[in-house]
């Protein structure tokens, strides 16, 4: 098999390449950042798309059982099945009909997807992503938050995050939606509320099994739209990526893309 290489030279590159090449296997050499590139170019088109891990984060490969090890990788890429999957969309203060792969979020998460996109990794995703949580957790003030989903559910109150989930980890291995589901047309929505100091240092541990679900602030929900209002701007990621601020209207976009994962 032969191909072209394009090597990313300026913001939304990928996302032009990946457009002007979409009815190609589009291999995918990176993390969650650039995952988020090129499905910005190639959402509802004919492409595939296979992901070689070799980011901070990596949530999205982890979801998707897609090994780390490159040589494996490789071989998923040129012989696994391929599994289309839904992807979410976002408009907010800052984007507007952003794609997203993954998870969006607003609240601290936002914040420290912010700080640890500034750091440096040497020292591997999970521990940066742990390391930035801790500082912005210092630091961070709850505030009011309205959450609308389907059917004119609301949720309203103060909140530390809402995470807005069609992957199952996020921030370096953090199992935020245990059971998120990539082709259900839903997002997992896990608000997170009111939750204090003590809070954090005894339920942080359980972000990476998913057993922090079971906290009474912590509350998961289904929808296929989710719209985030606050009392103040909050800062917004996607994929890992700081996008912009509330207010912001989340979406699932069904069957939008096409990914080449392990055989069953």
């Amino acid at each position: 098999m032969t191909g072209e290489e394009v090597l990313s030279e300026f913001p939304g590159h990928l996302a032009q390449a990946a457009g002007e090449a979409a009815d190609a296997l589009l291999v995918i050499v990176g993390g969650d950042g650039t995952v988020n590139e090129v499905v910005n170019g190639v959402a509802g088109t004919d492409a595939e798309v296979a992901v070689l891990p070799s980011g901070t984060g990596q949530d999205f490969g982890r979801t998707h059982g897609i090994p780390s090890r490159l040589d494996d990788a490789v071989r998923v890429a040129l012989g696994g099945e391929t599994r289309t999957i839904d992807l979410g969309q976002v408009d907010c203060v800052g984007a507007t009909g952003r794609f997203f792969a993954n998870v969006g979020s607003a609240g601290m998460s936002g914040a420290v997807a912010r700080r640890a996109n500034g750091m440096s990794k040497a020292l591997g995703g999970r521990t940066t992503f742990f390391y930035a949580l801790t500082r912005e957790f210092l630091a961070w003030q709850n505030t009011e938050v309205v959450v609308q989903l389907d059917g004119g559910d609301q949720r309203e109150g103060p909140m530390h995050d809402v995470i807005v989930a069609n992957g199952r980890f996020h921030g370096g291995g953090m199992k935020l939606a245990p059971d998120a589901g990539q082709d259900d047309g839903l997002f997992d929505v896990v608000t997170i509320g009111d939750v204090t100091k003590l809070d954090f240092l005894t339920t942080s541990p359980k972000l990476y099994s998913g057993r922090y679900l079971s906290h009474p602030k912590v509350e998961l929900l289904r929808s296929s739209i989710v719209v985030i209002g606050a009392a103040e701007p909050l800062p917004l990621e996607v994929d890992g990526e700081p996008i912009g601020t509330t207010p912001a209207r989340l979406e699932v976009v069904p069957a939008a893309l096409r990914l080449r994962v392990p055989p069953a």
